[in-house]
């Protein structure tokens, strides 16, 4: 019986954040990999956005559940409350606007406070087609990335170049936490949902574990 079409095609569900100034391009990043297209005049956050989107990670499908967080000041305390329980965080930053590269140690706090200590943090230099422009070098940034653990990537929101590998490797490292042992999906602020495929729900009511390693007895 195939499940192709079933409303719970995935075996997890990623929660991630998109943090840092506003007019950055966090909309246009979420927009350019749930819907493969460029909004030319994506206006700014008010509070929060949301998109999803399953992708395939070692043979395993994930939704990703995309909170978008609104840059302005007057929204943080807003938007703090949905660090809380996020798998991945992708920090953006403009490579034109020198600024928004500089506020970035004040959002990495704000992400290293108030989510778990294994959340996967990606930076993320947007407007790399901008490259004429650039007032934050690619060393520089690589460099704030290393001194402070974060992968790191440039990405341009328009062209596309470099938005799936960013969501997709923050995906394949939160996944091989999950792997290691290192996340805890019992814990509450994991980011993580593990949801068992509905073939194989029906047939281990029991709760024994099947041969694909997937459980029924999940408290997700």
């Amino acid at each position: 019986m195939s499940t192709a079409s079933g409303p719970y095609n995935y075996s997890y569900i990623f929660k991630y954040i998109i943090i840092g100034d506003m007019g950055v391009g966090k909309s246009c990043l979420l927009h350019q990999f749930t819907d493969k297209k460029f909004m030319a005049d994506c206006p700014h956050t008010i509070g929060v956005e949301f998109g999803t989107r399953i992708i395939e990670v070692s043979g395993q499908k994930i939704k990703l559940q995309i909170w978008d967080t609104a840059g302005q000041e007057r929204f943080r305390a807003v938007t703090r409350s949905y660090y809380r329980g996020a798998a991945g965080a992708l920090m953006v930053y403009d490579i034109t606007r020198r600024s928004t590269y500089n506020h970035l140690s004040s959002w990495l706090t704000d992400a290293r406070n108030l989510t778990n200590p294994n959340t996967v943090i990606f930076l993320i230099g947007n407007k790399s087609d901008l490259d004429s422009q650039r007032d934050v070098t690619y060393d520089e940034a690589k460099q704030f990335a290393d001194e402070n653990g974060l992968m790191f990537i440039e990405t341009s929101a328009k062209t596309g170049d470099g938005v799936e590998e960013a969501f997709l490797e923050t995906a394949r490292r939160i996944f091989s936490n999950i792997q290691d042992g290192s996340l805890d999906l019992n814990a509450a602020e994991s980011g993580v949902q593990h949801k068992p495929s509905p073939v194989l729900s029906s047939t281990n009511a029991n709760g024994r574990q099947d041969g694909s390693g997937n459980r029924s007895d999940c408290q997700c």
